[in-house]
């Protein structure tokens, strides 16, 4: 009998972890899940087996990418953000930065002014967005993509916390591949996956690059024109409206609330300039904007420039989904086409605030009714209209931006 107890106790106590695979035998289960999985799901995507056979017979893993989940580990904890500081947008723009691109972009403006006259007549996309555009995601094509593109791709579908996307993205540059555009060995991206110097991701190349030059291959890693060209294709089919520009930087009067921001919020410029808004610049509004719908943005509430922008604007968030990166396009382009400088507006100081300090407002004002889009702690526009119309309701003067004076107020 004390035998069968000193069993059953041996059996109830907790089994020892069991140690996570080592390095080479996750290398060992990368190459079987290449041929037992990939391999035939390319082929079934029309991708040769010669191709596959080639493409995939040297890749590797690269272990130092962020977000990887190897197999056998747990994966990370969401993110804990409660202590990262919440920064004024301002920090975004690096004035020497954008001083660089500015001059080299209007040398190239010159350089590639029929190919750009050229693109905008094809795709109806100024040449100084387009321009911009190069110039944020690679430097104008200088800057360097160190990664074997596939290498990437399969170690996060292999193995990183969004392996399903970048699946299917890896087959996508298997098909680019097979389709002759570019051997494996020359495809060289970004620790992200993206491609070339627009940045395109495979699935993006595969919808949005073009051949511009007509030597028959859309390299978007060699050729100027099909580089322009697919960032001019990317924002017509994203809906970029011909002949229409991107926004304007403006002063809104005290009287006229900044909680009435957002593309849906949306009025003809011509009543946004009859409730007093000007642009900075003492023009008036274009006669042909005048006619149609622009939406006010102010992405640092009153602490910071303040614009009304049209739907172009938000084409360019298409790229990157980012109020920030939209603007630093637009002014950027500006800087090119026009010898614009700086917003004139300055960025205010936020003070000291974590993003748990914004979360936390987020979900008092979610609780009191409000809709705050993602309550993440960062601070997008229906967040800082929620906040402007808060504050308009208890007798504050509305900023539309969250601050340290309302750490205490909003609880």
């Amino acid at each position: 009998m004390a035998g069968a107890i000193a069993i059953l106790a041996l059996s109830l106590l907790p089994l020892p972890a069991l140690a996570a695979p080592s390095k080479a035998q996750v290398e060992g289960q990368f190459r079987t899940w290449l041929a037992s999985e990939i391999t035939p799901e390319a082929r079934k995507a029309g991708v040769s087996a010669r191709t596959v056979e080639n493409a995939l017979n040297g890749v590797k893993l690269y272990w130092d990418l962020p977000d990887l989940v190897p197999p056998g580990t747990t994966p990370p904890k969401e993110r804990d953000q409660s202590q990262a500081e919440f920064s004024s947008p301002g920090a975004y723009f690096s004035e020497q930065r954008l001083q660089g691109l500015a001059a080299t972009g209007r040398s190239l403006a010159a350089t590639h002014a029929a190919t750009l006259r050229k693109i905008e007549q094809t795709y109806g996309v100024p040449g100084a967005i387009v321009l911009a555009v190069w110039g944020r995601e690679s430097g104008y094509g200088r800057a360097k993509l160190p990664y074997p593109a596939l290498d990437v791709l399969a170690t996060k579908a292999f193995m990183s916390t969004r392996k399903d996307m970048f699946r299917t993205e890896l087959i996508d540059a298997l098909r680019i591949i097979e389709h002759g555009d570019i051997t494996a060995d020359k495809m060289m991206g970004s620790w992200a996956g993206a491609l070339g110097q627009p940045q395109f991701m495979p699935s993006s190349y595969a919808r949005y690059a073009v051949d511009f030059d007509g030597d028959g291959r859309a390299d978007i890693w060699n050729s100027v024109p099909d580089t322009l060209a697919s960032i001019a294709h990317y924002l017509a089919l994203k809906g970029w409206s011909r002949g229409r520009d991107w926004g304007f930087e403006v002063s809104i009067p005290q009287n006229v609330s900044c909680a009435q921001e957002g593309p849906d919020l949306a009025k003809p410029i011509s009543t946004w300039a009859g409730m007093g808004i000007r642009r900075v610049s003492g023009k008036t509004f274009p006669a042909a904007e005048q006619r149609v719908d622009g939406m006010m943005l102010v992405p640092a509430g009153r602490h910071g420039p303040e614009f009304i922008v049209t739907p172009n604007f938000y084409v360019l968030k298409e790229y990157n989904n980012s109020d920030l990166y939209a603007l630093f396009i637009g002014n950027l382009a500006d800087r090119i086409a026009y010898g614009a400088g700086a917003f004139e507006g300055s960025w205010g100081p936020v003070g000291k605030m974590l993003r748990s300090d914004v979360l936390s407002m987020q979900k008092t004002l979610q609780a009191k009714g409000y809709d705050v889009g993602n309550a993440d702690g960062l601070a997008g526009f229906k967040t800082r209209r929620s906040l402007g119309d808060w504050q308009q309701k208890n007798g504050l003067s509305p900023t539309c931006f969250p601050d340290e004076s309302l750490k205490a107020k909003l609880r």
